[in-house]
């Protein structure tokens, strides 16, 4: 069991370093599971399997789990066509439809980009194919991200900045 969360996550890792390159790591999107499916021309596919501690006291998906999901698909499509390219999140608005619980499936899309903003969009996506959660959001392009991801997580860990 202990090894098929650990092949798990594994992979999830490989799946985010594809986007932003070998050095860019995101802590929050490991621990939550997050694993990248897609990511290629404005789209992106998230799938996510939440834990028993990403409940909400009714028992289904915590809604701060499911705004981050939407939050990192949208982000993912923005920068599905620079991915050396970071992005932050500027504005988000969330819509819930309906409880979320099981295995689910985010799918992001990039609506619009200038040089420095994306206006994207995402749906969440149970098991059975029901739109759960919406959001819109807009995010900010910045420069050079994957190197300075890497220099901030080289000088975290006490590693030699380079």
């Amino acid at each position: 069991m202990a090894e098929d969360a650990q092949f798990a996550a594994d992979k999830a890792a490989a799946s985010w370093r594809t986007l932003g390159g070998d050095g860019l790591q995101i802590p929050f999107v490991a621990h939550m599971g997050f694993s990248l499916e897609a990511c290629a021309d404005g789209h992106s596919e998230i799938s996510y399997a939440p834990l028993p501690e990403h409940q909400n006291s009714l028992g289904v998906t915590h809604g701060g789990a499911i705004m981050t999901l939407l939050d990192v698909s949208m982000a993912t499509a923005a920068r599905s066509d620079t991915p050396g390219q970071g992005v932050v999140t500027i504005e988000m608005k969330t819509s819930f439809m309906q409880a979320a619980s099981g295995p689910l499936t985010a799918r992001g899309q990039l609506l619009h980009r200038t040089a420095t903003l994306a206006f994207t969009q995402s749906t969440i996506y149970d098991a059975k194919g029901r739109a759960c959660a919406m959001a819109v959001g807009t995010f900010k392009y910045l420069k050079e991200v994957a190197r300075s991801a890497t220099l901030l997580q080289r000088a975290a860990s006490g590693a030699s900045p380079e």
